[in-house]
């Protein structure tokens, strides 16, 4: 440990080395410097940054830390938080910048401060204990440890006098009750320990699982406002996603009547930012009106994915302009030099939460000419006296069908008008103070990104979110790869920091099979191999079969990313990467790994199935097969890919084979007739009608394994199948099965029957 001299001669270095442009985020200055530096300014997170001129002595998560404690006989205030969070930013001001409050700090606590997207473990495990201890739980997270690192008291946000009082309430309690808090700190590591748990079950996970879940989520449906659940309103894409999956297997007016309503709902109100696309990070009214201003990078990944796939099921023009808004904002303003994606951006501008987005009529007025502005004023519901503070949160009072009903145009004779006027507006909010950008990179959100861009490209036809995906996939194997074994979770400055923990592994892994499935280069399909056996590697426990979130050496437990929050969680996204790794690769025992993550989760899951949302659409997929147009067969070495294709104003379906070197399935008509065809058949008749199906000739050829010649199809092989709709009423998509049997120069596999759904 430095001794006190030697501690500000660094602390002092460090300030120096920020250079003259460095601005200190503190109330506390002489001549333009800070009075107080402490140990968070050798840091490279924004948030850790943020407190570097507190007067309180902050200590980043670490052993010097613990081993003070330990030697001075003190207990350990543990704050969490982020650089975007606006009510940290309240703590900070109201107590970490009081000279009051610091004392009491600095005199009697070792006090630590974690920014919780940098160890999303270390928050995960706290977390959990403030949520057993209070019911609730958020950030900032304020919680009382022992030199050991157990929690024994905790919350969240406290206002400057509260916060003091309870601080001297700890110490008296510390100094003359010691034992009993180490007690408390004791029983309340082990209720975390079985909350945290996930042990290897012997129950068996109920067949009808997905559905119950489907069914606890439809019972919080909000038939007045969308979405699955009260105010604050959290988009809850896991759900979102789960229930759109739900609809695909088995389609249900019901089921895709609430989602409309809640995409519709979401996109347009308030947390949908109307200027300049993407979604702050959830609403803090029933309405969808207010939001917390926030943008997350996670956010805008997992709701373009949404909202792709509801345009695949309804056909709606708004769900795509909504998706190529939130990527064209991320790629816009969100985007480094170097094509991967910072974090997030904060809630505050000039002191106050939302500042940069809201507007008044007269803005409006000085900015477009009388008609136009009429127009944007009516249409996002200004008023002179607001909806948020004074101003006006833009957002539609009806659905933008009716809009262009009451201007008597269509859709698009709309948005021609009306995108202009927009883009003078985001011009001229750019001129406005910003928020803070997180200018951090980390792996796992850049990754989900990547995996949103690569579907979008692919379902819209853009070949530009493909090209990004690719850039930002292969910045971040360079700058966060270094070699194998190897994976940094952050980047700031160029600097990476931090090993990766299990989320960044998955989904980089699940980001990479993306761009294997759209481009069909291999070189992705053998990165996301490789990502997905160091995973394995590090964070498999073997006792339960499911992978733990982090090897954090100094916590007292490590904890199981299951259920999902915000994110899916990440032993969902790992049955997801892992069991289509088996279909790609042939490699069974990824199978078998998912299976084992499922089954340690079983006794959860059949308690309490709709908190673990994503994980049973994984599962379904398992079991039933992957939905969309594109499919794997024959361990890997068959790639399917049914699209439309036009053809004399017919209705005609391509399906296109890529059959890997020496492999290759029977003909249509094979030479004998004992063996398995290949054929197309049609799954959803109610709708469709085949009328013709045009196979490739075949390939005659004499194998090393039967001396008669076989028509075989080998290589690239297009089969095309004409249709005919008698059911234009409601959109059902075409969905079509493929058999096959496809052999190797030494043996032939089982037949397959693939499944293809064709939007």
């Amino acid at each position: 440990m430095p001794s006190n001299a030697e501690l500000q001669a660094r602390l002092a270095a460090a300030l120096e080395a920020k250079g003259p442009n460095y601005q200190p985020r503190t109330h506390h200055l002489e001549n333009g410097k800070p009075v107080y530096i402490n140990r968070l300014i050798f840091e490279d997170s924004p948030y850790l940054l943020q407190h570097a001129h507190n007067p309180v002595d902050w200590f980043p998560w670490g052993d010097e830390a613990f081993a003070k404690a330990r030697l001075e006989n003190r207990p350990v205030f543990l704050s969490i938080g982020y650089a975007t969070c606006h009510w940290c930013h309240v703590m900070e001001e109201e107590s970490f910048e009081s000279l009051y409050v610091a004392k009491i700090l600095n005199d009697n606590f070792i006090s630590i401060k974690v920014d919780r997207e940098q160890y999303p473990d270390i928050d995960q495990i706290y977390m959990t204990a403030v949520t057993l201890m209070t019911g609730h739980g958020g950030w900032p997270m304020s919680t009382f440890l022992t030199q050991q690192g157990k929690p024994f008291f905790g919350g969240t946000y406290y206002p400057a006098e509260t916060f003091a009082d309870l601080l001297l309430q700890i110490m008296k309690v510390w100094n003359s009750q010691q034992q009993t808090l180490i007690d408390q700190a004791e029983q309340l590591a082990e209720a975390v320990d079985r909350v945290t748990a996930a042990e290897h079950q012997l129950s068996t996970l109920e067949s009808s699982a997905m559905q119950a879940a489907v069914d606890q989520l439809m019972e919080r449906y909000d038939a007045q406002d969308g979405g699955f659940g009260p105010a604050p309103k959290f988009p809850n894409e896991p759900v979102l996603l789960l229930l759109l999956h739900a609809y695909e297997r088995r389609p249900e007016p019901a089921l895709i009547a609430a989602l409309n309503h809640t995409l519709s709902a979401m996109a347009q109100g308030g947390i949908y930012d109307q200027v300049g696309g993407g979604f702050h990070r959830y609403a803090t009214d029933s309405h969808w009106l207010v939001p917390h201003f926030e943008k997350m990078l996670y956010n805008q990944a997992y709701l373009a994915r949404v909202y792709v796939r509801a345009h695949d099921l309804t056909g709606h023009p708004l769900h795509v302009r909504i998706v190529k808004q939130t990527l064209d904002y991320v790629l816009r303003e969100m985007t480094t030099a170097e094509g991967v994606f910072y974090s997030a951006t904060d809630a505050d501008s000039e002191g106050h939460e939302g500042a940069f987005f809201i507007w008044t009529p007269d803005e409006i007025k000085a900015l477009l000419p009388p008609d136009d502005a009429w127009f944007v004023i009516h249409t996002f519901g200004l008023t002179p006296q607001g909806n948020f503070e004074g101003k006006n949160i833009p957002h539609l009072q009806c659905p933008w069908e009716e809009v262009a009903r009451e201007e008597g145009v269509s859709l698009e004779h709309l948005f021609r008008r009306l995108d202009p006027l927009l883009e003078k507006l985001r011009q001229h909010r750019a001129q406005r103070i910003p928020p803070l950008t997180d200018n951090k990179i980390i792996v796992a959100w850049n990754a989900m990104l990547i995996t949103a861009l690569a579907e979008a490209g692919d379902r819209l036809s853009e070949p530009r979110y493909i090209d990004a995906a690719r850039h930002a996939a292969g910045t971040l194997w360079k700058k966060q790869r270094p070699r194998d074994g190897v994976l940094w979770r952050v980047s700031l400055d160029n600097k990476a920091s931090i090993p990766a923990r299990q989320d960044d592994y998955v989904h980089f892994s699940e980001a990479l099979l993306a761009l294997y499935d759209v481009t069909g280069e291999p070189m992705f399909l053998l990165q996301a191999q490789a990502l997905a056996d160091e995973m394995l590697d590090k964070f498999l426990d073997s006792a339960s079969g499911a992978l733990v979130m982090g090897r954090e050496r100094l916590l007292f437990r490590h904890p199981k990313d299951s259920y999902d929050g915000a994110l899916p969680s990440g032993n969902a996204v790992a049955v997801r990467v892992l069991s289509r790794l088996a279909r790609r690769t042939g490699e069974t025992a990824y199978a078998d790994d998912a299976a084992k993550i499922v089954q340690a989760f079983a006794d959860n899951i059949n308690r309490q199935p709709s908190a673990y949302a994503y994980l049973l659409a994984q599962l379904d997929e398992m079991r039933n097969g992957e939905i969309g147009p594109r499919q794997y067969a024959a361990r890997g070495a068959v790639k399917i890919e049914a699209r439309p294709v036009e053809q004399q104003g017919k209705s005609t379906v391509a399906i296109d084979l890529n059959i890997r070197d020496g492999w290759h399935i029977n003909a249509h008509q094979p030479a004998r007739q004992a063996l398995i065809a290949t054929e197309v058949k049609l799954l959803n008749d109610s709708a469709w009608t085949v009328d013709t199906v045009t196979y490739p000739d075949p390939v005659l050829k004499t194998l090393a394994f039967d001396k008669d010649t076989l028509a075989l199809y080998q290589g690239q092989v297009r089969i095309r199948a004409e249709l005919s709709r008698h059911d234009s009423e409601t959109r059902e998509p075409l969905k079509l099965s493929l058999q096959l049997q496809a052999c190797s120069q030494e043996a032939c596999l089982p037949p397959e029957t693939v499944n293809l759904t064709v939007y």
